[in-house]
């Protein structure tokens, strides 16, 4: 085992290929402290320069597992491809040692079920995740985001024209549509300010972000 060690480890990453490199490095922009687990000597090199703490390692062995304190995480992603076995197994040990927060990615519903069973806490699809995203961004001019919790849900940012000279509670998104507005940025100004209150006027070219069941936000025409 190949082991870089830099500080304590909050998030453990399993399997580095491009999905699980990503997710590493976009942790640790955000401030956290991330441990990558390979059996490629190619992936942890390249890792070891990003992740706090790097291991060349089989986890399908839970010996190995052990070694690595991996019972002291509080989340960590399997990512190890197509390797359905692989990730059973791995998801199975995890849970065995204790770790609170299991995620593991699947290729596809059928894999999704079986880490279920296994008891992974989360499964994550990531061609489906980006499929649905990408379809609703371009039927959907302004959508930003499905929310994690629920599918069903998303926000979408709109651009003020029809309703321009009325004020939030005239609109009344919520009880008509089913949305909540969430931010508004006034035209020609750069950032966003949080909760509108009801009496807010929305004027030409002003952009707001709503929240609400995607099919609702689809239906609304600002």
């Amino acid at each position: 085992m190949k082991l870089k060690m830099k500080t304590k480890i909050q998030i453990g990453i399993i399997g580095l290929g491009k999905f699980g490199f990503k997710f590493g490095q976009t942790l640790v922009d955000l401030g956290h402290e991330v441990l990558g687990v390979d059996t490629s000597e190619e992936r942890v090199k390249h890792a070891q320069y990003y992740f706090t703490q790097v291991y060349q390692a089989d986890a399908a062995n839970k010996e190995v597992l052990k070694q690595m304190r991996i019972d002291e995480l509080e989340h960590v992603l399997i990512s190890v491809g197509d390797a359905i076995a692989a990730s059973i197994m791995i998801s199975m040990y995890l849970k065995e040692l204790g770790v609170r927060n299991v995620w593991a990615k699947a290729i596809h519903h059928d894999y999704e079920k079986l880490l279920y069973k296994i008891g992974a806490d989360k499964v994550i699809i990531p061609e489906y995740m980006a499929a649905q995203l990408i379809a609703n961004r371009i039927a959907m001019p302004g959508f930003i985001e499905h929310l994690p919790f629920d599918k069903s849900m998303g926000i979408k940012e709109f651009t003020v024209k029809t309703w321009a000279g009325k004020t939030l509670k005239e609109i009344d998104m919520t009880n008509i549509y089913n949305v909540q507005v969430i931010a508004i940025k006034k035209f020609g100004q750069k950032d966003y300010s949080f909760i509108p209150k009801a009496g807010d006027i929305l004027k030409q070219g002003d952009s707001f972000v709503a929240i609400g069941i995607v099919t609702q936000l689809s239906k609304i025409n600002s």
